[in-house]
């Protein structure tokens, strides 16, 4: 059987020696060299992540991340271990030959397997600009052939290696869905508020709005030019930011209209606590580094939200609470809340998942700062536990495991447990382990459960929590809860009736 695969590699191989396709030449020949090293790959993962949105972004480090486990695989473990000599030229044209012939074995093409992987990785993550990218792929791919460096059956097993690389990196960095979260309408329909007439929108200049200088007023006068009839109000360098978000929803509640806010997570948790205390529906324009909320919500765009107010489409969403029985404060949050090294985490991966991925990021943020970290012993509903770290997420976050992404539903009514157990033998080697294999999921290191309310007691020595990406001072016991579908908030209406309850 091995010899007879041999034999038809070789015949295909003749047969397109022999053949003369129009237009291939010099287009082949130009590409295969373009792919050299992946040079070709790396450029184009830079454009999408110039010029796309995020879905470019996220499809650009899916797929050079496919590239490396393909590169990987193929150079360490395929290649050494078949040692397949390279096709004999003399038949290929020499016009179709590169300058410089490979020394590498032939089996498996080394240019297939990572055009493929990169062209799945993106394929995974973003379709619409795999269009582009695939056929790109499958030439280079064919030029290995046509220039007379590899045996179709070398570039089909690159091609497998590519596809197998790319659906591997899911294991660590799950694919999120392109629709957004779900959540039911609410029973009082919001207000369509047309031009935007009735809407007060606060513009927090110091967000870190990802567009450039002067970004808060950008923002602001694109806001003015998609909504001419709402009120627009900048947050100047002394305002303070509660006060104009409370004042901004007094106001809407007494027009009947809403209340915006143009931030990143923090200013919207503090609009939601303004909208939910008024009465009144929130309209959350992105305008921070990350947006988690609003990507969850679906509402990509200033333009995204601005056509959700026009036509009245909403849903309600719940809102998760932070008590402090000592004092009785309460501080909401749509996201996250943390205790422990999870905010020096979250901070490290954020300072590297722009360059290497994000499970790269998590892996190496992770080994830094467990190197530091020490349990601290708290209780949870009365029982004792040494934890490093407790997360918890409003609803139920994905993927399973140390690294949540991004949440299905907005409105489950639970809050997402996720702790790291410091009392494990070996657990933070073990911890680690399950991080770099993707088992993070399995791991008996990581405990994760789904509540609807959480105490924790002794806290004497945790000086800070985190939430929303704001910090704020621990006292000794903190009791965690949800408010179920507590807030009305815009956002574009969502055409697959299983995502919208009634």
């Amino acid at each position: 059987m091995r010899r007879r695969i041999g034999d038809l590699d070789q015949r295909l191989f003749a047969r397109v020696a022999a053949s003369r396709l129009r237009g291939a030449h010099p287009l082949l020949p130009k590409l295969s060299r373009a792919a050299d090293h992946g040079l070709l790959w790396f450029g184009t993962a830079a454009v999408l992540g110039a010029s796309g949105g995020r879905a470019a972004r996220r499809a650009a480090l899916r797929g050079v991340g496919a590239l490396a486990i393909a590169s990987a695989i193929t150079n360490t473990l395929a290649k050494p271990s078949t040692r397949r000599t390279r096709p004999v030229i003399d038949s290929v044209p020499i016009v179709r030959r590169l300058t410089r012939q490979p020394i590498t074995t032939s089996f498996p093409s080394g240019h297939s397997a990572s055009a493929a992987a990169f062209a799945a990785g993106v394929a995974l993550e973003a379709p619409r600009y795999a269009l582009a990218v695939v056929p790109v792929a499958a030439a280079v791919a064919a030029s290995r052939v046509y220039v007379g460096v590899h045996y179709p059956g070398d570039v089909l097993a690159g091609a497998a290696i590519g596809v197998a690389a790319a659906a591997l990196t899911s294991r660590w960095w799950p694919v999120k869905p392109e629709t957004p979260a779900a959540a039911v309408r609410p029973r009082r329909p919001a207000p369509a508020l047309g031009e935007g007439k009735g809407l007060s929108i606060v513009v927090n200049s110091g967000a870190g709005l990802p567009i450039g200088p002067n970004a808060a007023a950008v923002a602001a006068d694109r806001l003015r030019t998609l909504l001419p009839s709402a009120e627009v109000v900048e947050r100047g360098p002394d305002d303070d930011l509660l006060a104009l978000l409370d004042e901004a929803a007094r106001e809407a509640a007494g027009r009947d209209g809403a209340l915006g806010v143009c931030g990143g997570d923090g200013s919207v948790n503090a609009a939601a606590e303004a909208a939910a205390r008024h009465h009144v529906p929130l309209a959350v324009f992105p305008g921070g580094t990350f947006n988690h909320f609003a990507m969850d919500l679906g509402v990509e765009t200033l333009e995204d939200c601005a056509r959700a107010v026009r036509d009245g489409d909403a849903v309600t969403v719940d809102m998760a609470i932070v008590q402090s029985p000592g004092t009785g404060e309460v501080r909401p949050f749509l996201n996250t809340f943390s205790i422990g090294v999870y905010p020096e985490l979250v901070r490290a991966r954020e300072r590297w998942e722009g360059a290497i991925g994000k499970w790269p990021a998590v892996a190496i943020g992770l080994a830094r700062v467990l190197a530091r970290a020490r349990p601290r012993t708290v209780r949870i509903n009365g029982r004792e536990r040494r934890l490093w770290l407790l997360f918890a997420g409003n609803c139920v976050y994905q993927p399973p495991g140390f690294a949540p992404t991004y949440r299905t539903r907005l409105d489950d009514g639970l809050l997402d447990i996720r702790a790291v157990d410091g009392s494990a033998p070996l657990a933070r080697t073990r911890l680690l382990f399950a991080a770099l294999t993707g088992t993070l999921g399995s791991s008996r290191v990581l405990v994760a459960v789904q509540l609807r309310r959480l105490r924790l007691d002794g806290l004497e020595g945790v000086e800070h929590y985190a939430f929303d990406g704001e910090v704020a001072p621990a006292d000794g016991s903190l009791v965690l809860d949800k408010r179920r579908s507590a807030l009305t908030v815009y956002r574009p209406a969502v055409p697959n009736p299983l995502l919208d309850g009634d």
